[in-house]
This record gives C-alpha cells, structure tokens and sequence, in this order.
C-alpha cells in the first residue's frame, strides 16, 4: 500500500511469486493472443538470488497492515498486523514506524524479519533498512545456508553480510516437540560474530556442550557456515596407533588466495616425538601443484632426525619465444630420510609403491605433427634385509621424439618414434652393466574402414643401439639390433535389432582377425632395462609386441581370432553387456625371451575370455578370465561386481587370481576384496527417506562402512578397513578400524579413529581423519552430509 496520510481500513491480497509473474504478464498473453503472435520470453530479475546495493535502493518499499498513518516523504506508522516489503527484506510486527529520511524502522511486538532467507524474530527492532544497520532485543535467529538457529540478549546488525550476537546460542539440531527439549550439541557464547558474506562465524567465550555436558571450552574459535574455506585453526586429533603411541595432531589451515591454500600439521607422537608435516597447494591458469613436507627432529625410536617430502607439479612454461611457444612442465619428486620410512609411516607417501620411490621430471614440447621431451628420473629405492629388491633403472636422461602424419596421399599413415636414454644402477644388484640406448620405430599403414569392416595392414622397423659401460658376455661393448614387423588387422561389424527379457536392444557381432610376423633375431646376450611381458588379456592380445618396452622384440608368426558382441541400447547407444573370446594360433615357437625366460612352444595359446555387464544402472559385472585348454584349469582369473541400488548402498567385490607359473613356483596369488557401505536399519525392512546425496537417509541410522583384501594364498588379512557411522540428524558419529600391511612378514600398522560431527559447525575426532580413510579405500563411498546445492531464498520466502 502506498504511503498516505489518511487512515484507512486493512485491505490486502495474497499471491505467491508465481501469481505475481502470471499476473505480470497477462496483458501480455492477452495481446499475444489478439495479435496472434508468438510469445518472447525474457529473462527477468524479479526472482534473482542477490540483488545489488544498487538496485535495492531504488526499489520501491510497500506496506501493509489494518491501520495505517502517514506524512508524504517523511514518515508511516503502520497498526495492526503491519508488513513492510522492500527487495528481499520483508518485515512484520504489531507495528511499524518508518522515518523516511533517515531511511529508519522501528518495529515493536512479535517482530519476524525476513532478510535474504535468515530470519529473526523478538520483541523490538531498530533497522536503517538499505544499510541494514541497527539492533534487535532478544531475537531469536535462523540463518538460511546451514539451518543453524538460536537466541540472544542482543543482536547488532554491522551492515546487510554482518551481525553480532551477545550471550547468544547455536546450533543445527531441529526443534522437537515438548517442553524439555534440548537440543543434541549447542555452542553457548559471550558473543558470536556471524559474517555471511565470508562465510565465517567467531565465537568469543566459547563452551560447546554436547547432550548437555560440555566437551570444550574455547575463549576464542572460528568456525565455517558453509563449505566454503577460510583460515584458522582445524579440530584437534587424537590418534592410537600399535608403533608410534598416542598421536596429538592441531592443523592450521591457511587461506592464502582463491587458488592457493596451505595447511600445517604439527603431530606429537608419545614413543617417538614431533613430527613437522605441511602442505602447499597451488592452481594458476598455466600450472597447478600440490608440495607436502613432514620433518621430525628426533625419532626416539630411531634415535635420528627423519624428513620427508613429494612433489607433484604440471603445467605450461612460456618460454616468450616466438614460433615455440610453451613447454610442458611435469614433477614428481618424492624422497624420504631412511629405508625404515615406509614402514614406520605408511601411509605419509603418495607413491603407490611405498618401497619405490620416484623422482621424475620432464619437459616436453609439441607443434603440429611433432612431439619431444626429456626426462630424468631416478629411483629411491627402501631396501630391507629381510627382503631386498631389484631396484629399476634410473634414467638420466631420457630424450624421446614423435613424427605422425594421417591420411598422407593414398590415404597412408605414418610416423616415426625415437628414444635416447641412459640407464643406471647399482651393478651389484642388478647384475647387468649399465648403457646408452638408442632406439627408433619406423611404421607405415594404409587402413581401409567401410560401414560394416575395416582393413589395416601395417610394416614397422625397429632399430636400436646399446653402448654398455662394461663388456658383455662375449666381450662386446657395443650391440646394434634391426627387426621388421608385418601385421594385418581385420574385422566385420554385424548389427541386428534383439529383445531379451521385453527390453528393445540393438546386438553388434564383431569377429576379428589379427596376424603378425616378426622375424627371429638374436637377443639372449643383450641386457634387459626396461622390458616386461604384457599382460594376456583383451588390450594386448591384438599387438605385434608380446613385450613392453624396447629391450625386447618378440619373433612372431601368429594369427589372433576373437570375436565380441555387444548389447546396445538404440535411443542412446549406451552399452548394456559386452562378451569377448580370443586365442593366437602359433605358427612357429617363439625363441625370444626375457633373462631366464623359457621360449614359447604352444600352438594354441590360452583361452581368454570376458565379459561386462551393465544391464541395469544399480549393478555392474566385468570378468575376465585365461583358461588352459592343455590342462583344462584357469591360469588367471579377475571377476569383479558391484550393487549400488541407491544413496549409501553400495557393496563392490572382487576375485583375483593366478596360477603359479610352474609346479615349483611360488609367485601365484589368490584374494578377494569386498568393499561396502549399507544402512544397517535396511537389515530389518527400514529403508529410510531418499533425501538425497550428501543428506543422509534420516535422523537415527547406523550404517556399516569397510574394505577388506584377503590373501587365501596367505591366509590373512592384508589390508582392512572396518567402521562404523551413526546419523543422528544434526551430529554424526564414526569410528574406523584401519590396519596397513607394512612388509611380507605379519608387520602391520593398526590405527582406531574416533569423530564426532557437529553438522553445519565443526569435527573433532580421535585418530587419523575417518572420512579421508574412507574415501579413499570405499568405492563409491558418499558423506553422510555434504552440501552439493546452495540453499535459496525462496525456500524461506514470506
């Protein structure tokens, strides 16, 4: 109702934001109508989230209410139900005062505040309205980004993103019914600075209780609103582990800038001392990393200082200049102090070999149809005298090059690949000498692709040139290598349309046929840097090289038969089910081997076969499986499932297997590895709410949480991961039981972790963080609360 001075009688309609829209734009249907023309939508900043400074201020301000009084431009006096409406401010009170030039409100009884979705309600309030400075007496408040509610004595509005609470209360837990209610924690505080626009709040004589006792007490705290980071102290931890005692660990996380952050984890450990640790992330438009250091003065159980640190760094340097543009940048550096590292602290390595540790950089650079890098990388290598390994060849350095050209006349491809690099070691381990090798693969291809076959016949040559430190077996100190291969790769696409169990499908049929042959050549006396056998499954069965790397080129004269047909569906050629076969029919014996190797004399080599299931979107299935036809047994077998038929409900399994290479042979494995997370309230018909990712399954709930990878070949346990989370609605709690094998023999790191979640609020936990743990070991694994959506504020609309 517009400002007036005659008083009037209540008059006042209700619409909600939708109606105000239709009725905005019915003048416009009814001319669209008579014009018969199309309507043009545009967009509109009646429903924006945040309206700017600006703009709110030239908004226009409405009231209503039963009784109204008013001077023009000067002020209004609103009795009886008063509302006053401006932006996204909307006030209500037994009655309203407003001096319009000083832009001043005074409210009195049952006031209700509405501003951007947080609201507070009490008995009086004085506002500058565009300023949104003022005080409210004995508000209560709800804050709309993590429902977090309370009371006070006073609340101090700074400006619109600022408010200070005095004697003031907090928490998330939602109000229940009854009288006694109290809510599950509560922060209780002499003031509480609550800062939306950081999205921060501090709390000063502080005392945080929890189902009515109090558990820490602070005279000062920050503590977060949102997701959103910020600089100060994190929740302390308190670990126990079986080898390093009681650990007491105090992050500090540092906000340096949007993309850059650090975080310090200073940790005293009862049986060893402080440990030093840090971490430094970066991320700019040319380069991102991640720098992680720990440091211990003295390890009483070593009796010695103990450091570590891993890099890990890519990007792009500009080099400025012109026709070269930039240059590939990419590190990995990791070292430790001592051999003893990876096992004293398991899991304070990135590596994925803890024994191995890779300090590896290269630059790289490419322009059109060329590519070049050089590495350096070389080996830390933890030895153990219980079980001493081979360490890998360091490489310094390594240069490689690319020359590719598609579609040249004729339609050929070809390309050209060269690799320089020298290879050394401890000699006395490996028991090889050192060497530079030169290696290049020439290759040329004509491919003829067609709707329903393809044809790709292909010659290569490979060439390489070792110069040795030390004479070989025959004296030389030199050794050249040239090798030609021809292939030919073939197939047929088949399509028809199928139905199985009333599902319309669209099957595929695709036979292959792939043949190759590599002369014999010589190379028993030539040492092996960088070679292995390739594993024998459906990604390397249908290659010229039985062998990675370049220190060896397997003679082959073999065809390759397989056939697979896929299960489509038609709208959007999504893959249901895949099912794979292949075998190499041996036309001659393969002589070429690794060191110690035994040549290859079958005919037919094994059968592989496979198969990927994806029928339904809660379940997968992938198999695959090498079966001996000689001795009718299963060389190596890998079956894998996963159930995951909604939020928090995930089982994965999987069995792996492989025979030992011969009867004396002690290299075979057997394991099964079983991840879960599962309500435990499902065991006994309660569903629970589908209320989404990152919102849990209600208030109440248990849920069972682990990974466990067992050895049947050992009998034992390897690695496991066992806890479980109670979801009580405003807090959660979890405790995670984490054992890590550290060595071949029964040594094992155990560790028991505690938290407690305060929901909207903060952590505090015992133990190494249980949420990282598991994040990293579950597949699948979902918070129990995390915000993937930013609350509105017409969810909390007057």
């Amino acid at each position: 109702m517009p400002e007036t001075q005659r008083s009037t009688r209540r008059r006042r309609f209700t619409l909600t934001p939708v109606a105000w829209v239709a009725v905005a734009l019915l003048p416009c249907v009814l001319h669209a109508e008579e014009a018969e023309a199309p309507l043009v939508l545009k967009p509109s900043a009646l429903l924006q989230e945040q309206i700017p400074l600006a703009m709110r201020e030239q908004m226009p301000t409405f009231f209503s209410g039963d009784h109204s009084l008013g001077r023009p431009d000067l002020d209004t006096v609103i009795d009886g139900h008063a509302m006053m409406r401006k932006g996204d401010m909307v006030l209500q009170a037994d009655r309203v005062e407003y001096y319009q030039p000083d832009d001043l409100v005074k409210a009195r009884g049952n006031v209700h505040i509405n501003r951007a979705g947080n609201i507070y309600e009490g008995p009086a309030l004085e506002l500058k309205v565009d300023a949104f400075e003022g005080f409210f007496n004995e508000p209560r408040y709800q804050f709309l980004k993590n429902g977090a509610f309370g009371q006070a004595d006073r609340a101090d509005f700074v400006d619109d993103s600022r408010v200070v609470l005095h004697n003031a209360t907090y928490s998330t837990c939602r109000r229940e019914s009854g009288p006694s209610w109290m809510p599950a924690w509560m922060l209780r505080a002499t003031t509480i600075s609550i800062d939306t626009e950081e999205e921060v709040g501090t709390a000063e004589g502080a005392v945080l209780r929890f189902q009515d006792v109090p558990i820490l007490a602070f005279p000062t705290m920050d503590f977060p609103l949102t997701d959103k980071r910020k600089s100060g102290y994190l929740p302390p931890t308190i670990g126990l582990d079986n080898i390093n005692g009681v650990e007491l660990t105090v992050p500090y996380y540092w906000n340096i800038a949007p993309n850059r952050d650090a975080t310090f984890f200073p940790t005293v450990m009862s049986k060893r001392g402080v440990d030093l640790g840090g971490e430094f992330r970066y991320l700019e438009p040319d380069y991102r990393g991640t720098l992680r250091t720990n440091y211990m003065p003295n390890d009483s159980l070593r009796d010695r200082s103990r450091w570590s640190y891993a890099l890990l760094h890519s990007g792009t340097v500009q080099t400025g200049l012109a026709g070269v543009g930039g240059l590939g940048l990419n590190l990995n550096l990791n070292r430790v102090s001592d051999d003893n590292y990876w096992s004293d602290f398991g899991r304070a390595t990135t590596s994925l070999t803890q024994r191995l540790l890779a300090n590896d950089a290269t630059v790289s650079w490419a322009r059109g149809n060329f590519f070049t890098s050089l590495r350096t990388l070389k080996w830390q290598t933890l030895q153990s005298v219980t079980a001493p390994i081979v360490p890998p060849y360091d490489r310094l350095p390594q240069i490689t090059g690319r020359y590719a050209r598609y579609d040249l006349p004729g339609g050929f491809d070809a390309s050209v690949d060269g690799d320089y690099t020298h290879f050394s070691a401890d000699r006395s381990l490996t028991r090889q000498p050192n060497a530079k090798r030169s290696f290049a693969l020439g290759q040329i291809s004509r491919p003829w692709v067609a709707p329903g076959w393809f044809i790709t016949p292909k010659l290569q040559l490979h060439a390489t040139r070792y110069e040795f430190d030390e004479a070989l077996a025959n004296g030389a100190t030199t050794a050249d290598r040239t090798v030609p291969t021809f292939s030919l790769d073939t197939g047929l696409v088949f399509e028809r349309d199928a139905s199985f169990w009333g599902k319309a499908l669209r099957q595929t049929l695709e036979p292959r046929a792939f043949y190759v042959n590599t002369p014999y050549r010589n190379q028993s006396l030539l040492p092996n840097y960088d070679s292995a056998l390739n594993d024998f499954n459906f990604a390397t069965v249908f290659t010229e090289n039985a062998f990675g790397g370049n220190d060896r080129i397997a003679d082959n004269n073999l065809l390759t038969l397989g056939v697979t047909t896929r299960f489509l569906e038609p709208a959007t050629g999504a893959q249901l089910a895949q099912f794979g076969v292949a075998q190499r029919l041996r036309f001659k014996d393969q002589r070429v081997t690794l060191p110690g190797g035994t040549p290859a004399t079958d005919r037919l080599s094994d059968f592989l076969v496979g198969a990927q299931l994806n029928w339904d979107p809660r379940w997968t299935f992938d198999t695959t499986v090498q079966y001996n036809p000689d001795t009718g047994r299963s060389q190596r077998a890998s079956v894998g499932g996963r159930w995951n038929p909604g939020n928090y409900r995930v089982i994965s399994a999987a069995y792996r297997y492989q025979r030992n290479s011969s009867a004396t042979a002690t290299d075979g494995s057997e394991q099964i590895d079983i991840g879960w997370q599962w309500p435990l309230s499902a065991l006994w018909g309660d569903k629970g709410q589908d209320l989404g990712a990152g919102q849990g399954q209600g208030a109440g709930r248990w849920y069972s949480v682990g990974r466990l990878n067992y050895s049947m070949h050992d009998r034992k346990l390897v690695d496991g991961v066992v806890g479980f989370e109670y979801d009580a609605g405003c807090w959660l709690g979890r405790i995670v039981l984490d054992r890590t094998q550290t060595g071949t023999t029964t040594t094992a790191n155990q560790k028991i972790s505690f938290q407690l979640e305060f929901v909207g609020f903060t952590r505090l936990g015992v133990g190494t963080n249980p949420l990282s743990v598991l994040k990293e070991n579950i597949p699948r694994y979902q918070y129990l609360r995390e915000q993937t959506t930013t609350p509105s504020r017409f969810s909390q609309y007057d």
